[in-house]
């Protein structure tokens, strides 16, 4: 691979832009949010959210887990937050709720998992990826580990072609995390039956916002307002109160409460007004 070709574009941490070309970090836009009680918790953590802490933690998941290099681990099974994306799709992978989790992973592009540790190893350490270019190394360990990549040759994402590969492959109970409402859409219109998680929302202006919520089972709310002021009103369950997740579906209410019945942690249950937000929350909300 030429070296022009070797490039990852990251949106994270305050949606800064991130370009990482080479295994080093070689741009770091300006954040949009200036605090987020996630980063804080970060295994890197983010108490000031600025381009130069934001380079330093991407340069510790380079260093840590070879994030956009060849060297890419895919596997892990620690749990970061209780009920984050990959953490949700990973037990539910493990539950029989689904069959096959679709993702983006950087040095893959758009890939069908069909392990938890694998969903956990790429997702659980991965946010943002706007777009990334192949490593035959990193495919071939998601292979080798049950998974299936969608476009070997380019990393393209594309995660409608994403559940098409899972359906060719005889799974039906495929679940797929979105960011774009465009294509949240376009995969609900030809499988209405896909387990769709709206994610990396922050930024999503109303009309954005409400299309994704209309398609969505679950949807994170990062930094959004959007997000919070549309989703949660329709939430039928929400999990967390500084970056909530809320379910919209009887099956995503479903994925929470089954993680909730077979976890280990307390959990506070009461019926209450939706959103339930502590003023714990990213700041500003964009």
């Amino acid at each position: 691979m030429s070296q022009e070709q070797d490039e990852h574009i990251i949106e994270a941490i305050g949606r800064s832009r991130i370009v990482i070309r080479n295994g080093t970090v070689v741009e770091v836009g300006e954040p949009q949010i200036k605090d987020c009680p996630l980063a804080k918790r970060f295994a890197y953590p983010i108490p000031d959210i600025k381009p130069e802490s934001v380079k330093a933690n991407i340069e510790h998941r380079i260093k840590a887990f070879g994030m956009c290099t060849p060297d890419r681990e895919v596997l892990d099974t620690r749990e970061f937050v209780g009920f984050g994306a990959s953490e949700l799709l990973s037990f539910g992978l493990a539950a029989g709720i689904f069959d096959a989790v679709v993702l983006a992973c950087d040095g893959a592009g758009t890939v069908v998992v069909t392990q938890p540790a694998m969903v956990q190893g790429i997702g659980g350490r991965m946010s943002g990826l706007a777009s990334t270019c192949p490593y035959s190394s990193v495919m071939d360990r998601i292979e080798q580990g049950g998974g299936y990549v969608a476009d070997r040759a380019h990393a393209t994402m594309d995660q409608l072609a994403g559940v098409l590969l899972a359906a060719d492959h005889g799974f039906r109970k495929i679940a797929v995390t979105v960011a774009l409402p465009k294509n949240a859409e376009a995969i609900r219109k030809k499988f209405p039956d896909a387990f769709i998680f709206g994610v990396h929302v922050t930024g999503l202006n109303k009309k954005e916002a409400e299309r994704l919520v209309a398609v969505s089972d679950l949807v994170t709310s990062c930094a959004s307002k959007t997000i919070r002021d549309i989703a949660g009103p329709k939430a039928l369950v929400q999990a967390g109160v500084s970056i909530p997740i809320f379910a919209l579906t009887p099956a995503g209410k479903d994925l929470i409460m089954q993680k909730i019945q077979k976890g280990t942690e307390p959990v506070l249950v009461k019926p209450t007004k939706l959103p339930a937000l502590t003023d714990k929350q990213p700041e500003p909300l964009v």
